[in-house]
């Protein structure tokens, strides 16, 4: 596999060498992409200046994996190469946990800019677990075969709070339903941006968002083709490397 050295573009402040080594998490972000105009747009969300974690920082729409994410019904599957390349680099790697991932990016989208990533092809669905209620209210069905697995990353160690984060991309055509009231002063995330990759750059991203914000300019200059190799940034003795997931 093809790993580099990219240190140096990265900080790497905040942590605590006293701080005990902690398991990263699994969880999800989703990367939704505005086609509609000249230069394909972003969407992020500002989260909350209140926070503790990355407060007033444009990000993707993320967060951790729920226990419930194992149990959706769903619309179609994830793309071969997509659920391949989730279960390379893991211990007791699954079809249910990559299936688990991708969903979770998909129910934090909901939760945190209230959209919905689905389709009401195959009905409306009549039961799902706790967190996904509003799919049932909208009649939409979560839809796998709307994203693409396009990076992954850690965050380093000697900090309070850790994930492994994969990166999903979708189409915001795949927007079936959108709840208003989400976004707000109070809400986790206060206001939502399409940003294009020239105006994110600019904007008040973490590094890891900016580097990954990169990846995305790369993968649609190339097609967003399936075989594209799948960016995964993590930390050893104090350097941050990338490694293409091919």
């Amino acid at each position: 596999m093809d790993t580099a050295d990219v240190t140096g573009r990265f900080a790497l402040q905040g942590r605590d060498t006293a701080h005990p080594l902690i398991r990263p998490v699994d969880a999800a972000s989703l990367i939704l992409v505005d086609r509609s105009t000249r230069a394909p747009r972003l969407l992020f969300g500002r989260r909350n200046p209140s926070l503790r974690f990355m407060p007033g920082k444009f990000v993707f729409p993320g967060g951790r994996v729920d226990a419930g994410d194992r149990h959706v019904p769903v619309y179609g599957m994830l793309d071969a190469e997509s659920e391949r390349r989730l279960s390379a680099r893991v211990s007791r790697p699954s079809a249910a946990r990559a299936r688990a991932l991708a969903l979770a990016a998909i129910r934090e989208t909901f939760e945190e800019a209230g959209l919905i990533i689905g389709t009401r092809e195959a009905g409306a669905p009549e039961r799902l677990p706790a967190g996904w209620d509003g799919f049932v209210d909208a009649g939409v069905f979560p839809n796998l075969e709307a994203l693409t697995f396009v990076a992954r990353a850690i965050t380093p160690p000697r900090l309070a709070r850790r994930f492994d984060t994969r990166f999903f991309m979708a189409d915001a055509g795949d927007v079936a339903h959108r709840i208003e009231g989400v976004v707000g002063p109070e809400a986790e995330i206060v206001e939502t941006a399409w940003l294009t990759i020239a105006e994110a750059r600019k904007a008040e991203l973490p590094e890891i968002t900016l580097a990954i914000v990169d990846e995305v300019e790369a993968r649609l200059k190339g097609g967003n083709r399936p075989w594209q190799p799948v960016p995964f940034y993590f930390t050893r003795r104090g350097r941050v490397y990338r490694e293409a997931l091919s």
